[in-house]
Parts: C-alpha cells; sequence; structure tokens
C-alpha cells in the first residue's frame, strides 16, 4: 500500500519522465499542468491499486516462514537502497535542507503505519485489513481541517466522516455480536489495528503537507519514511523474537514483491501519475485497492466475507470517498443541476 500518506502527497516529483507541459517556479522545482485522467491512466491506476490490494496477502501468505513485522522491515530497506540508487541516477532536483525533523516525524509515522499493518495481519483477515487501512483519508481530511487553512472539509466532506464512522462502528459491534468461530477478540485486535494503521498513514499525509517536506522532492520524502520503518520494524522484530526467517521460493517470491514491485515502483509510478494528473481523480480511483484486498484474501487465502463486514466496508469506504472525492461529486451534481 504510504506512499503509503504519502501515497496522498501532492508534492512535486521529480523524476524525468514528469517532464512535460511544465511552468517554471523556482531554479529546482516545476509545476506541471496536470490533465484529466486518460485511458493509459485508467489502466495504470487499476494495474497500482491491483499491486496495493495485493500486498496484505503477500504478507499474510508467507506469515509462518517470514513474521510480518521482518517482511516489512526487509522489503523496507530493500526498497531505501533502490530509490536512493534511482535517485541519484535518474532524479534531477537537489533534496531540501532543513527537513530532517519533517522527515524523521513521517519516518515514524510511516513505520507505525506498518508496525500496525504487520501485528494486525497476524490477527486479522487480509480483507479487514485492506479495508480498515482505507481509513486513512478520513484521518488525513481531519488532521488538515485543523492544521491547514485552506484545506476545510465542506458540508459534503463532514457528511463522508460520519457515514465512514458510523461503518466502522456497525462493523465492530455486528463483528461482536456472531457467533462465527473467525470473529473473535482477537480478530476485533487486528481490525483495530488497521484502523490505528490508518490513522497513521492519514496524519502523515498531514505532515507532508504542512511542513518543509510539501516542497521536496518525491524520493527524498519515500526516502525517509522506507529508512525509518526498516530501523524501527528491524528493531521491534529483534526485540520481539520476530527475526526467524526460513528462504522457500515463495518467501522470496513475496519479499521481491513486495520489495521491488510494492515499495519501489509502485509508490514512484504513483508520485509520476500526480505530476500529469489530477490529484482528486486519482484519489476516487485509488478506491479500487480496498476491493481488491477483499476479494483476493477472499480467493486466494479462503478468507471469508460476512454481511456484517460486508455493510460496515460499505459504509466505511463510501464515506471515505466523499471525503477523498468531493470535488468530483461537486462537478457531477453541478452538471446535473445544468442539464
Amino acid at each position: 500500500m504510504s506512499r503509503h500518506d504519502n501515497k496522498h502527497q501532492q508534492a512535486p516529483c521529480h523524476w524525468r519522465p514528469c517532464v512535460q507541459s511544465t511552468i517554471p517556479v523556482t531554479a529546482n522545482e516545476v509545476i506541471p499542468l496536470r490533465r484529466p485522467l486518460d485511458t493509459n491512466a485508467v489502466l495504470i491506476m487499476t494495474v497500482l491499486c491491483a499491486v496495493w490490494g495485493f500486498q496484505q496477502v503477500a504478507i499474510k501468505a508467507i506469515a509462518a516462514d517470514v513474521a510480518p513485522v521482518m517482511q516489512i522491515a526487509v522489503r523496507s530497506g530493500i526498497a531505501a537502497i533502490l530509490v536512493l540508487a534511482a535517485d541519484r541516477l535518474f532524479g534531477s532536483a537537489r533534496w531540501l535542507r532543513g527537513a530532517g525533523v519533517a522527515g524523521l516525524v513521517t519516518g515514524v509515522l510511516f513505520a507505525a503505519e506498518f508496525l500496525f499493518v504487520a501485528e494486525g495481519l497476524t490477527r486479522t483477515t487480509a480483507a479487514h485489513m485492506a479495508v480498515f487501512l482505507y481509513t486513512a483519508p478520513l484521518f488525513a481530511a481531519l488532521g488538515l481541517h485543523a492544521f491547514a487553512p485552506g484545506e476545510r472539509l465542506s458540508p459534503l466532506q463532514w457528511g463522508g466522516v460520519v457515514i465512514a464512522f458510523a461503518g466502522i462502528t456497525a462493523t465492530f459491534l455486528l463483528h461482536g455480536g456472531t457467533s462465527d468461530s473467525h470473529h473473535t477478540d482477537n480478530s476485533l485486535l487486528g481490525d483495530l489495528m488497521g484502523i490505528c494503521g490508518g490513522a497513521a498513514w492519514g496524519f502523515t499525509t498531514v505532515v507532508v503537507r504542512t511542513s518543509a517536506l510539501s516542497q521536496a522532492p518525491a524520493a527524498q520524502t519515500l526516502f525517509y519514511q522506507l529508512a525509518a520503518a526498516f530501523i524501527v520494524l528491524l528493531v521491534v522484530a529483534l526485540a520481539s523474537g520476530q527475526t526467524s526467517l526460513t528462504w522457500t521460493t515463495p518467501v522470496w517470491m513475496s519479499l521481491g514483491f513486495q520489495a521491488i514491485i510494492v515499495s519501489f515502483a509502485s509508490y514512484l509510478t504513483w508520485f509520476v501519475l500526480l505530476r500529469r494528473y489530477l490529484a482528486a481523480r486519482l484519489g476516487v480511483l485509488s478506491f479500487l485497492t480496498p476491493l481488491f484486498g477483499v476479494a483476493f484474501g477472499h480467493v486466494l487465502l479462503n478468507e471469508p466475507v460476512d454481511v456484517s463486514f460486508a455493510a460496515g466496508a460499505i459504509l466505511v469506504l463510501g464515506g471515505a470517498f466523499i471525503v477523498n472525492g468531493e470535488s468530483l461529486l461537486q462537478s457531477l451534481f453541478r452538471k446535473v443541476e445544468g442539464a
């Protein structure tokens, strides 16, 4: 999945493929003329969402051979090296000075997000994690409402927040009231960790948007996050005795996918898209991710999708969609009124 908070960062992407249709701002930065989504953008976003939706399944599938917290530490370390190498070879922008404190905070939040994901996946399903992690836009919107005067929530967005949190409440209440063996107190704790991961991701977005990192190259912010996740999660793995690795073919394949495809290639592709296309439209499409996550978990891991979870998930994702896609919805309303 930052990114992963960083996934919602609208800071400039300074990768060479982005250099087109731009106007100069400073000697070190350009702002593109973003355009509506075309077929290529939709196809690329669909692939990215499938990748992000599959990552929880990839983690859970090899959890018996490598603890999730160790998996994410390893993948983050590999991806951090790849990001740094790619930036040195292909990056054109200098890294911003004076962003160390903000970088540390975003790094810790990113590490916290994936610590919650790792520990949560040992208790709940990949499908539940995929949905509850996508409460991130709600926490980002609330944080930006409080700390960024230009990003106040509209009445429509407040409605989305209420709907989403009603979905979370309903899911937990109905979850606890069933006799299904899958619905245990332990899995409820895993679901709660998914929400905490979403909160950490959302607050990462707030820090990036309201700090010096909003002007930093994407590679710099992503490196801070990946490096911090590697250090923090490796320490956690060592302290909790979760460092055992059994090197099987599935383990190699899963860690390779997580490090190279998810943490490196997909996040940088996301930044490229943010520089070329309207961010609000991309954000709306990103809600395909939890749908892919639920589908992959059900098909590949035989995870159950019960009625109570489905009903709550619809409210959660629907509310988050309203918050994240408010500008698109307003545009559609105006078209309907003008018809």
